[in-house]
């Protein structure tokens, strides 16, 4: 989906993913002593808001401007401040080493344009950053429900880490989540990959790539 079609679904009158933040991002980042976060496809700023409240110095980046207003307007009403960015991460450039963690969550580009983001993302990492990447996995095609149905918007763990060169993989596998819909709870295939910068010890918690269930529904990042 481009800008206008993403414009177009943030104006409806409800939060299209919720308030609260993404059951990933607070199962790997809560105890991360906070810093300066970048978080890349804020959407409606649902995961930035929650990086602030734990007091992170937050800048969230999308390119869709009505998904911004919306953050900026849940930020203002949660108390907390966050520096909203307008623009397309395919052409955006972070400030180099100069974030603790950078946060990307379905963000689901073509490998090609993906591959550069997560390139420049890594480049954004201070020594001992953490990066953060979940998103919609190829295998929810076949065995999950919900997200993309092209396939070339899908991630899987192996093509990321192939584009994080340089930083330590600490999580790299699929992990899964109930999503509620018309016919029931259905579980979601997701991936997951946590990287840090080297420069500073960062103790990795778990390796591999497999499924693993999860307890909190939720559609998106």
């Amino acid at each position: 989906m481009e800008r206008q079609a993403w414009d177009q679904r943030y104006a409806g009158p409800e939060l299209v993913w919720g308030a609260g933040p993404n059951q990933f991002v607070v199962s790997e980042l809560t105890g991360l002593p906070p810093g300066r976060a970048l978080d890349l496809a804020t959407g409606e700023g649902r995961n930035a808001i929650w990086l602030a409240e734990q007091g992170w110095q937050v800048t969230g980046v999308d390119f869709a401007a009505v998904g911004l207003a919306r953050a900026a307007e849940l930020a203002a009403a949660r108390g907390v401040a966050v520096r909203w960015v307008a623009a397309d991460l395919r052409e955006y450039q972070a400030e180099r080493g100069a974030f603790d963690l950078v946060l990307i969550a379905y963000l689901q580009l073509r490998q090609d344009e993906l591959g550069p983001v997560l390139r420049r993302a890594a480049a954004a990492l201070a020594p001992g950053g953490t990066l953060l990447l979940i998103g919609h996995d190829r295998e929810n095609l076949s065995r999950g429900v919900g997200g993309p149905q092209d396939p070339d918007l899908l991630h899987t763990p192996e093509e990321v880490v192939a584009a994080l060169d340089g930083l330590v993989v600490q999580v790299a596998e699929r992990v899964t989540r109930p999503v509620t819909g018309e016919h029931g709870d259905r579980l979601a295939v997701d991936t997951l990959v946590r990287a840090i910068q080297p420069g500073s010890a960062a103790g990795s918690h778990r390796n591999g790539l497999e499924a693993e269930g999860t307890k909190e529904p939720d559609d998106h990042g």
